[in-house]
C-alpha cells in the first residue's frame, strides 16, 4: 500500500499512548469483557435495519396516502444513517464482532447505503483516521471548491457565505455515493494503490461497483416503479428525501468531531513530519459532543466520542462512554487537550462560527 508522504513525530509517544493503551486493556481484563460489540450492539442493529427497511415494505405493499409516503421516507433516511453510524462502521472497523465473517456481513451493509466497502475504508480507514485533519491528505476535509474548511484551502468570493448555504448541500452526501463518489474514488484509490488490507483488482472493484449499483437502482427505484401505482417522479422525490435526510445526519455528526473551533488543522514541516505523535495528533484534532446525552450516544453509534474512536478504532462504540473516563484522565496527566463540547447545540454552533471563520477572506492567501 502506498500512502501520502506523512510522518508523525515519535517524541512521547510510547509514554503516552503505552500508559493510555495499558490502561483501557486493563479495563477489559478487570472486566472481564471483549473490546467488540455486545448484546446492546445487536439489539440496536435490529432497531436500526427496521427503521430503515420497514417503511420500505410498507410502501410496496399497503396503499397510503402521500403525507404517509412522506413520512415512511423520512423514517427510512433516519434507519439509512443508523445503520451507517451503528452498524457498518463497527464492521468495517473490525469492532462488531470477534468473528471477521460478521464484520464483513456488517461492513458490506453499506450496499445498501449507496456505498462501497473498498472505497470507504480507503477513505476512513486509512486516510481520514491516519491523517485526521491534515490538508491535502484527509480527504474528509475536501468539499471541493464549494466549502473551505480550513485556512490552507483557496478561499474564494462565495466562501463568504458558507456559512449558510453548507447546510443544504450536506444533505447530498449519500445521495452522491449513489452517483458519482465511488467511480471517482474507485478510478483515483486504485491508481494510487491505496488499500485497507490486500489491494483488490482492477477488476474485481469496478465489477463489484458497477454490479452494486445496478441492483442498488433495481431495488430503490426499479421495484417501486413497477409495484406502486403513483407518479414516477414521486418515487424519485421519495428516493431524494430518503438520501437527503440520511445525508444531512450522517454530514452534521461528522463536522461536529473535527470542523469546530477547537479542533486543530495542522500541516506537516518542510520534511513531512507532523509536530506531535499519531495519538496526540488525535487529541489536538478531534472534539466530542453531548457525551452525557443517551440519546445522542445511543444514536450516534459513539461518533460524538469522537476522542475515544479515532485513538481505539478497533473498539467497539458500545465501550466508549465507559472507556472516555480513562482516556480524559491520561490525557489531563499528560497535559494534552481533551476537547469537548456539553451539548450537541453548542458543537452545531462551533461548528458554524468555524465556517464563518473559514468564509472570511484572507489577508493573504495561502
Amino acid at each position: 500500500m502506498t500512502t501520502p508522504n506523512v510522518r508523525f513525530s515519535r517524541a512521547d509517544s510510547a509514554k503516552f499512548f503505552r500508559t493510555l493503551n495499558k490502561r483501557v486493556n486493563q479495563y477489559f481484563k478487570d472486566n472481564d469483557i471483549k473490546r467488540t460489540g455486545n448484546w446492546r450492539l445487536h439489539l440496536k442493529t435490529i432497531v436500526m435495519f427496521s427503521l430503515f427497511l420497514t417503511p420500505y415494505f410498507l410502501i410496496l405493499t399497503l396503499d397510503i396516502s402521500q403525507w404517509w409516503l412522506l413520512l415512511l421516507t423520512i423514517v427510512m433516511g433516519v434507519g439509512m444513517a443508523g445503520v451507517g453510524m451503528n452498524v457498518m462502521h463497527d464492521g468495517n472497523h473490525g469492532s462488531y464482532s470477534s468473528k471477521k465473517w460478521i464484520n464483513q456481513l456488517m461492513g458490506n451493509s453499506i450496499y445498501i447505503l449507496a456505498g462501497n466497502v473498498y472505497n470507504w475504508q480507503v477513505q476512513h480507514n486509512v486516510l481520514h483516521h491516519t491523517y485526521t485533519n491534515i490538508h491535502g491528505h484527509d480527504e474528509d476535509m475536501d468539499a471541493g471548491r464549494v466549502i473551505r474548511f480550513t485556512k490552507h484551502a483557496q478561499w474564494r468570493r462565495f466562501h463568504r457565505f458558507q456559512h449558510y448555504y453548507s447546510i443544504f448541500l450536506y444533505g447530498l452526501l449519500t445521495f452522491n455515493w449513489a452517483l458519482t463518489t465511488d467511480f471517482k474514488q474507485t478510478k483515483n484509490y486504485l491508481a494510487r494503490k491505496l488499500s485497507y488490507g490486500k489491494l483488490p483488482s482492477p477488476l474485481k472493484q469496478w465489477s463489484t461497483v458497477v454490479v452494486t449499483k445496478t441492483i442498488y437502482v433495481l431495488i430503490w427505484i426499479v421495484i417501486p416503479m413497477i409495484f406502486m401505482s403513483i407518479a414516477w417522479w414521486k418515487i424519485l422525490l421519495g428516493f431524494f428525501i430518503m438520501h437527503y435526510v440520511a445525508g444531512l445526519i450522517l454530514s452534521v455528526v461528522f463536522q461536529l468531531a473535527h470542523m469546530v473551533e477547537d479542533a486543530q488543522m495542522p500541516v506537516p514541516d518542510q520534511t513531512g513530519t507532523m509536530k506531535n505523535s499519531w495519538a496526540i495528533h488525535q487529541l489536538f484534532t478531534t472534539v466530542n459532543f453531548s457525551t452525557k446525552n443517551r440519546l445522542v450516544n445511543w444514536f450516534t453509534g459513539g461518533l460524538n466520542h469522537q476522542v475515544e474512536h479515532h485513538i481505539f478504532p478497533n473498539i467497539s462504540h458500545v465501550h466508549y462512554t465507559k472507556i472516555s473516563k480513562i482516556v480524559k484522565q491520561t490525557a489531563l496527566e499528560f497535559n494534552l487537550p481533551y476537547n469537548e463540547y456539553k451539548t450537541t447545540r453548542k458543537a452545531i454552533i462551533a461548528h458554524f462560527k468555524h465556517l464563518k471563520e473559514m468564509g472570511v477572506k484572507p489577508a493573504i492567501q495561502s
